[in-house]
């Protein structure tokens, strides 16, 4: 299972000749980062907001094989008012070969709540906002990290000097609070189950 980071809170997990996208950004919605150009044989989006939710900017295209991802979600909030400020936010629990579990918590703004936590608990891959301000901030990650003990953990939805909202804390305010964190020089991460509650922050490609 290959996963590549587009930007933000984008990401394509490939296996075999199979494909899926999740939370595409609309052209020009994030700074720093280029417009899309991909193909894929699904897309998922967490919510309608712009960066979350170009669709029309990924090529979906047919596979002739049986889908190698099943997909659940589960509703939560973009803030912790219970969607009052920015709405509502789905949660992917995408399953690959019937095997790996990748969770996408998309622009989760609140605390996982009890079911949430046992659903997700124990996953491959969890990809998380640490960013803060528009969704949950480093130490809610953390603590989120810290209950559901995932072999993989992939920051999103941060900022660098070369991209992302100025509002947004750096990818380094979550880092610090753990010991095993691997800095790739690369945006794509090819998954290993010798992996055990890892933090992998993977590198755009500018």
């Amino acid at each position: 299972m290959l996963i590549k980071w587009l930007g933000h809170s984008c990401f394509k997990i490939s296996v075999d000749s199979q494909s899926l996208i999740i939370d595409p950004f609309e052209k020009g919605s994030v700074k720093g980062f280029r417009d899309l150009d991909e193909k894929a044989n699904i897309v998922l989006c967490s919510h309608l907001h712009g960066d979350h939710c170009g669709s029309s900017c990924v090529e979906l295209i047919e596979s002739k094989y049986d889908s190698a991802f099943k997909i659940e979600t589960l509703d939560s909030f973009h803030d912790e008012k219970q969607g009052a400020l920015r709405g509502e936010n789905l949660i992917h629990i995408i399953t690959v070969l019937d095997y790996y579990k990748v969770v996408h918590l998309g622009d989760l703004g609140c605390m996982l709540d009890e079911d949430q936590i046992e659903k997700i608990k124990g996953c491959h891959v969890l990809m998380i906002p640490v960013g803060g301000y528009y969704t949950i901030g480093p130490e809610t990650a953390k603590i989120i990290v810290e209950k559901t003990s995932p072999k993989v953990i992939i920051p999103m939805h941060y900022r660098s000097d070369d991209f992302g909202y100025d509002v947004l804390k750096t990818v380094y305010d979550f880092t610090k609070y753990f010991e095993k964190v691997i800095y790739l020089t690369t945006d794509t991460f090819q998954f290993s189950d010798e992996l055990d509650n890892e933090i992998i922050v993977l590198d755009y490609q500018i």
